[in-house]
């Protein structure tokens, strides 16, 4: 997969995109991240990407001539599959969501800030606008990385473990059951027998079940009762 973040601020992205699962997945060729400076696109003299909005109001709007320009040239090279656009009125982000994303070939985030983006970017280039969760940050960067680290970790061969993002939270529309790992007794703290009797089918019926309970207790909003 290849995927292109524009953005303002490139910086933000360098400690996120160069550990764990994100750095693997570039080291085995999995994925091909590159992040675009949006200001390298600015035809004004001080590279300015911001300006007042019409009408009035408080806040700066990114211009449209660069991010235009900077999408452009991109798709001058690369045919994508979506043009993301990170926005707190878009679509919220799910599972569902990141399966699909994790099957394209070529993706395009689009990093707004200040107060927002000029409404033609997204009237002529945005295939599709993301949000992670009903509130407001200072800009996309860190939503885009969000977005970015769902993706990725679904994509065939990133995990050591491929059968480990199928047991994930959400991918069977609940939460995942608890989980246990060394010492057994700690401080007279017990792991459950159940995990301990090698019983593989009883250990997934446990799992289903405490999985269901969580769910029920945890995320009402995700339960669908049969």
């Amino acid at each position: 997969m290849r995927l292109d973040i524009l953005t303002i601020f490139p910086e933000m992205f360098e400690g996120a995109f160069s550990l764990s699962i994100i750095k693997r997945a570039q080291t085995k060729g999995l994925v091909d991240i590159h992040i675009a400076n949006i200001r390298d696109y600015a035809t004004n003299k001080h590279k300015r990407v911001d300006d007042y909005p019409y009408g009035g109001g408080s806040g700066m709007v990114m211009m449209i001539e660069p991010i235009a320009l900077c999408i452009e040239h991109l798709q001058s090279k690369t045919s994508y599959d979506e043009i993301i656009f990170m926005s707190p009125d878009g679509k919220l982000l799910d599972q569902k969501a990141a399966n699909n994303l994790s099957t394209c070939r070529n993706l395009m985030i689009l990093c707004g800030h200040y107060k927002g983006i000029d409404e033609r970017i997204r009237e002529k280039y945005i295939t599709r606008e993301i949000s992670i969760g009903n509130y407001v940050l200072s800009g996309g960067e860190l939503a885009a990385a969000v977005l970015t680290d769902s993706i990725i970790r679904l994509i065939p061969g990133v995990l050591n473990d491929e059968t480990s993002a199928l047991s994930d939270s959400f991918q069977d529309d609940m939460i995942s059951a608890p989980v246990y790992t060394r010492p057994a007794d700690y401080k007279g703290m017990k792991v459950p027998e159940i995990l301990l009797s090698g019983n593989d089918k009883e250990i997934y019926q446990w799992r289903q079940n405490k999985a269901l309970e969580r769910t029920k207790a945890r995320r009402p909003d995700l339960f669908i009762e049969d």
